[in-house]
């Protein structure tokens, strides 16, 4: 799995990818649909200060939105993990491990990773992901659910 950082020409595609993100999610959450037909993803501006590309043997695969500010704990400086999203097909094969390890890897410091616990499959993720980085895990509300936040670095 290869790792680039988006441009803004690469916005319409990252807002097509979170298309695809928010479907994949509606099994646990009901996200509204606009008449349009698309989902009403708001927080793209918002997190839009490292987005990047996920791409296997270069066809595009997912995508992550980093941020320098952790919007559970409002810590700062801390880098969160906004949105991370690995397609269908590209998945259980260890690229979106190698994918978020390489972007813990590009951002040094603390890092926050929040993970709402009704998403049930994204925690089982992040928990193997980060295993031997000795997160401190603890369970948070925020926005009216329950969270699982892991702690990495100081």
């Amino acid at each position: 799995m290869a790792v680039r950082p988006a441009m803004p020409a690469d916005r319409p595609v990252i807002e097509r990818l979170l298309e695809l993100y928010l479907y994949d999610m509606a099994e646990i959450y009901r996200f509204p649909i606009g008449q349009n037909g698309l989902y009403a993803y708001d927080r793209l501006d918002q997190f839009w200060r490292h987005p990047y590309l996920l791409t296997e043997a270069g066809e595009l695969a997912g995508l992550a939105l980093v941020v320098d500010t952790c919007p559970i704990t409002g810590r700062t400086p801390c880098w969160f993990m906004a949105e991370f999203f690995v397609m269908r097909p590209y998945r259980r094969m260890g690229l979106g491990r190698a994918a978020a390890r390489e972007l813990i890897g590009a951002h040094p410091g603390a890092w926050h990773i929040g993970v709402i616990k009704q998403n049930t499959p994204a925690v089982s993720f992040w928990t193997r992901a980060l295993a031997g980085l000795a997160p401190t895990v603890s369970q948070v509300e925020h926005d009216g659910e329950s969270w699982t936040l892991h702690v990495l670095g100081a």
